[in-house]
C-alpha cells in the first residue's frame, strides 16, 4: 500500500489538546498538523466508556480521512476510555499501518523520574480519574507506586470561560488541591491528567507546597512523539513536512477561533467540520 505523505492529527474533545499541540510545534515545527476538536460534544470527561469510544472513534476516521496517518489523541479522557479499544480492535480493519496514540503513557513513563516517594496524585476530569487509567499504567510500570485520583469538575468550565485568573480559580483550586493532598502527606509529585489544567498552573502552584512537582503533558508528549518519529522512520517519512497547521472544530468555528487562540498564543481561523457515525 503506498501512502501520499500527510499531517499529523492531534485531536481533542474540547481546546486543552491545543496546549499539547503548542508544545508539540515547539518541539517539531517542521511537520504540517491538523488539529480536530470535537467541541460540540465536549466535555468527555463525564461520558460513558461507550460514548466516549464512539465520538473518539469517529474523529480518528475523520482525521485518517483526511489523509492522516498518525493521530495523537491529546485528550486524558480519550486516551483513557478509547485509545486501547481503537489500537487493538479496530485499527487492523482500517489501516494495520496507521498508528494512534495517547498522552497518558508517556506521561506515567516520566513520573518513574520524578516521583522519590513513590507517592504520586493525579488530577483530572471525572471520567479519567473514574478509568482508574493512571493507576494501570503507574502499577504496569512502576510498580510499588502509590496513586491517588481526585476529580477537578469545575477546572474545565473554569478555563473554558476565561476564568483561570479570577478569584472563582482560587476557591476551587485551592479546595481541590488540599482535597486530594489530604489523601497522602508522602505525595511529592502530582500529575495535570487534563490537557485543560495547564492553564492553570499559576493557581495551582500558589497552592500546592513547593517541595511537590507538577508534571504537565504538553512538553512531556512533545519529546515522546519526536522520539517515537525518530524509532520509527517508515512512519517519519509518511508525515509531511511544511510547517503548516489547520484547526477544525464540531463546533462554531468564530467561536473556537476566538478561544482557540488564547491556547495556542496566536491567530487562529478554524473551519467548522461535521463528524459521521461509521
Amino acid at each position: 500500500m503506498t501512502h501520499t505523505k500527510a499531517p499529523i492529527g492531534i485531536f481533542d474533545s474540547g481546546f486543552g489538546g491545543l496546549s499539547i499541540l503548542r508544545e508539540i510545534r515547539k518541539v517539531l515545527p517542521q511537520y504540517d498538523y491538523i488539529f480536530l476538536g470535537d467541541n460540540a460534544r465536549a466535555p468527555y470527561g463525564t461520558r460513558s466508556f461507550q460514548l466516549v469510544y464512539e465520538f473518539t472513534l469517529q474523529s480518528v476516521n475523520y482525521l485518517f480521512a483526511q489523509g492522516c496517518q498518525l493521530v495523537i489523541l491529546a485528550c486524558n479522557t480519550a486516551s483513557a476510555k478509547a485509545l486501547r479499544t481503537i489500537q487493538q480492535n479496530d485499527l487492523p480493519h482500517i489501516d494495520p499501518t496507521r498508528r494512534v496514540l495517547g498522552v497518558i503513557r508517556p506521561t506515567v513513563e516520566k513520573v518513574g523520574e520524578i516521583s522519590r516517594t513513590g507517592h504520586v496524585g493525579v488530577f483530572g476530569t471525572p471520567g479519567t480519574i473514574q478509568s482508574r487509567s493512571y493507576d494501570i499504567e503507574i502499577a504496569k510500570m512502576h510498580p510499588g507506586f502509590s496513586v491517588y485520583g481526585h476529580a477537578c469538575p469545575m477546572w474545565v468550565p473554569l478555563v473554558e470561560n476565561r476564568e483561570s485568573d479570577g478569584d472563582g480559580a482560587d476557591y476551587f483550586v485551592k479546595k481541590d488541591v488540599e482535597a486530594l493532598l489530604s489523601q497522602c502527606a508522602d505525595i511529592d509529585a502530582v500529575i495535570l491528567g487534563c490537557t485543560h489544567y495547564p492553564l492553570l498552573i499559576h493557581k495551582i502552584r500558589k497552592y500546592m507546597p513547593p517541595h511537590i512537582q507538577v508534571i504537565e503533558q504538553g512538553h512531556i508528549v512533545a519529546e515522546s512523539l519526536k522520539d517515537y518519529l525518530h524509532r520509527h522512520p517508515e512512519m517519519e517519512c509518511r508525515c509531511s513536512q511544511g510547517g503548516s497547521c489547520r484547526y477544525l472544530t464540531t463546533e462554531d468555528a468564530t467561536r473556537f477561533s476566538s478561544l482557540a487562540s488564547v491556547f495556542v498564543n496566536e491567530e487562529v481561523a478554524a473551519q467548522h467540520v461535521t463528524l459521521a457515525a461509521k
